[in-house]
């Protein structure tokens, strides 16, 4: 088509025929006859050469028409080829939304608070998944607020309020899992003992029913409602979701400090079918230690707040005591049984070294006092690394007092 394509729309409209025709004649030339081909063909051929010819706009609009004329003649109509279309769009747009999260970023969501404050995964309160932090036991005091401003609050800062009152007594008898939507979890229901009328809830958060004390590993809780009592009250902060970058690994290896998403697959002591985000401290026969100070020993020189990615790792001052999601360095054995913890089975003592295996990799989560991470399991492949944290895109806002992780600030 040459030049023509750029300035003469009529052209530009003219390929689209002729492609259109082309991809209709290899799909239907086993059902059709043989004239109808030749029919279509001749009025193909037809406008191609004008185009070629760079025929004037008239004659190529007449030998357009001309075509489609023919092709409605001799083509077989599909039917519902709307829906075809439309389903054909729905296809090509899944592929490529599946080709770029395979090859190019892929959402991920923040489970648990092992990298805050950094990233910060799910909270609530209450919480009894957190026997230990007395503080999160404590009971709700907050004011439900009303269901636009709950849905406001939700979208923007990833905070939502779930209160939901027994409308006679009972025990639970059952929960359902929560249907999905992509990454957010859109609808849950569950029942009451003597109550066939099941109570819903809209976007719930991961593991809400254990967060309220609902559900225990041995089951559901064997408390009793009385009729208007609060089943659930509780205020869920959203972890961070983000993207993560799968395309810079290919072409070099993390580098100290990164941020990296890994798959737990055949990593001892850990589920084989989920994806960790922790921050890459040591690689390849690199040798570890943890000092008393809180701080990482990597082939003896001491990491500190003027190492790169590590500036707010090290940025606690000296005298205080680690916290949880608050930024506390590194916790070894002997400092972390200080604080009743039980966190680097690896790491007993300042002067245990820990050499990484080839081609291995050790991360440690930015919240010391409540990740597990390679002080308790060592060192995977880099195989399991998926990629980098990228950027986080949700939620937009701040949350209670923590500022807003969105955009590329975790990195």
């Amino acid at each position: 088509m040459g030049l023509s394509w750029f300035y003469s729309r009529t052209v530009r409209r003219a390929g689209h025929m002729l492609k259109h025709v082309d991809r209709y004649v290899s799909a239907q030339r086993d059902i059709i006859s043989p004239e109808c081909i030749q029919r279509i063909e001749a009025a193909r051929d037809d406008l191609r050469n004008a185009v070629r010819a760079n025929a004037p706009k008239k004659d190529l609009s007449a030998k357009m028409d001309n075509m489609e004329a023919v092709a409605n003649k001799n083509f077989r109509p599909y039917p519902a080829a709307a829906w075809r279309e439309n389903v054909e769009v729905l296809l090509v747009a899944i592929a490529v939304a599946m080709g770029i999260r395979t090859f190019f970023v892929q959402p991920f969501k923040i489970p648990t608070g092992s990298m805050q404050p950094t990233l910060f995964g799910i909270t609530s309160t209450p919480d009894y998944t957190r026997p230990f932090l007395h503080e999160s036991q404590a009971e709700p005091d907050f004011t439900v607020p009303n269901p636009i401003v709950r849905f406001l609050k939700f979208w923007y800062t990833g905070i939502s309020y779930t209160q939901v009152k027994a409308r006679k007594g009972g025990r639970i008898a059952h929960v359902d899992e929560p249907s999905h939507f992509l990454l957010f979890n859109l609808h849950q229901r569950f029942w009451l003992e003597g109550d066939d009328e099941p109570y819903h809830i809209w976007f719930p958060s991961d593991g809400l029913f254990a967060r309220a004390g609902l559900m225990t590993p041995y089951g559901y809780s064997p408390r009793v409602f009385r009729a208007g009592e609060d089943i659930i009250k509780i205020k869920v902060i959203s972890g961070d979701h983000l993207f993560v970058d799968r395309v810079t690994y290919n072409f070099r290896r993390p580098t100290l400090g990164e941020i990296i998403v890994f798959e737990t697959r055949g990593i001892p002591r850990l589920p084989q079918d989920q994806f960790y985000i922790k921050r890459m401290v040591a690689m390849g026969e690199n040798k570890v230690q943890i000092g008393n100070d809180r701080h990482l020993r990597i082939n003896g020189r001491r990491l500190d707040t003027n190492t790169p990615h590590f500036e707010r790792v090290y940025s606690f001052p000296p005298d205080r005591p680690p916290m949880d999601s608050v930024y506390s360095g590194h916790l070894n054995e002997t400092v972390a049984r200080q604080y009743g913890l039980s966190l680097a089975p690896h790491f007993e003592t300042e002067n245990d070294v820990f050499t990484v295996h080839p081609d291995h990799y050790i991360v440690m989560g930015d919240n010391t006092v409540n990740s597990s991470d390679s002080r308790s399991w060592g060192d995977f492949p880099q195989e399991n690394v998926i990629g980098r944290s990228f950027v986080v895109y949700w939620p937009f806002g701040p949350q209670d007092g923590r500022e807003s992780r969105f955009g590329w600030g975790n990195r």
